[in-house]
């Protein structure tokens, strides 16, 4: 367990916004998680509570002036198994590409399309993280957690996370209340890949790949050589990821827009409507490319903002602001920000 007070939180969010917060406090177990809370319980750490994982889906618009609290807990557990599947615990602060390296090389099936996505496996059930038509609650049997309020432990099974595109109860109406201390995962010993999403099939072609001979390794070195063509380093190049989600819009919305539009592409979904990819109306919108002071949006990926060097918080929020104006004034869409504000969103 450490606690730091005044904490700088520029390495703590992959943004590369300068921020501070009144204390930052890391924990190895659900026990230190409950030593810390009786410290802000009895006033040597300041309120409020922000939990985060590794900062890759947050956006800080000022200082925080409470205790961000953030999991160090590691380790893998096979719960149980049978020649089919595997039911294994991981915990929170594991990175979550190193999880799916891990299973890969285990022959345990499912997570390859998730490869090299950012953050935490706490983070990835909160974020219901996706990508390349895999979302993380497709394998996820049960989270557990602990309640900020009170410290006690507490679980969800998959049918109580209220799972959804990008959503969870953890991010809706548990937010703020949960630190998600582990995940059981669900993962299969036949190797069935996904491919029809995101050009992966063409991807495939382009690199000689037969689908009949794929491995699971070569399905996740495709993955992770495909994202990294499009999307930049946060090392180099401050980033969250995707900043906004792909809008769902009714069939005839839909229809009515592709009267205008007749290129757009879209995915429909099994409830009748139609998810809209968000980089393509950015683009058309005019926005790929475009810079506002030191906010950009990424020349290759127009679903990325970028910080181009000493970007405020409040930088970035202008250019999302910006950009959602113009995809609303051209295709009548709101675009819903993915990431994370903390802070007064108002300008």
């Amino acid at each position: 367990m450490t606690v730091t007070k005044n904490a700088s939180l520029l390495k703590h969010n992959t943004f590369g916004i300068e921020a501070t917060a009144a204390a930052w406090a890391e924990y190895d177990s659900e026990n230190e998680l409950r030593q810390l809370l009786t410290l802000v319980e009895e006033g040597q750490l300041p309120r409020p509570l922000l939990h985060v994982g590794a900062g890759s889906n947050l956006l800080f618009l000022a200082d925080y002036a409470g205790t961000v609290l953030h999991s160090r807990i590691g380790g893998v557990e096979v719960l149980a198994e049978t020649p089919e599947e595997v039911l294994v615990r991981v915990g929170s602060g594991m990175v979550f590409d190193r999880f799916v390296e891990y299973a890969v090389a285990c022959g345990w099936h499912g997570l390859e399309n998730l490869s090299l996505v950012p953050g935490e496996v706490g983070g990835a059930a909160v974020q219901n993280i996706g990508a390349y038509g895999v979302e993380a609650a497709d394998f996820i049997e049960r989270v557990e957690g602990v309640w900020l309020a009170d410290g006690h432990r507490d679980e969800w099974p998959k049918t109580a996370c209220d799972y959804s595109y990008r959503h969870s109860i953890f991010k809706s109406k548990l937010r703020a209340e949960i630190a998600v201390t582990a995940v059981t995962f669900r993962l299969s010993k036949v190797f069935s890949p996904r491919l029809d999403y995101g050009g992966l099939r063409k991807a495939m072609a382009e690199q000689g790949l037969d689908e009949a001979r794929l491995s699971p390794q070569q399905l996740r070195e495709l993955v992770i050589s495909i994202r990294r063509s499009k999307l930049p380093d946060p090392q180099v190049l401050g980033n969250a990821g995707s900043f906004f989600m792909n809008p769902v819009v009714e069939a005839a919305a839909y229809e009515r827009l592709l009267a205008s539009y007749p290129a757009m592409p879209c995915y429909p979904l099994p409830d009748g409507r139609v998810k809209v990819p968000a980089a393509w109306l950015i683009e058309r919108a005019g926005w790929k490319g475009r810079q506002m002071g030191p906010a950009a949006v990424h020349d290759r990926q127009a679903l990325v903002l970028v910080n181009r060097g000493g970007a405020t918080g409040r930088d970035i929020l202008r250019l999302s602001d910006a950009v959602r104006e113009a995809v609303r004034q051209q295709f009548g869409i709101d675009l819903q920000p993915e990431v994370n504000m903390i802070g007064s969103a108002s300008l």
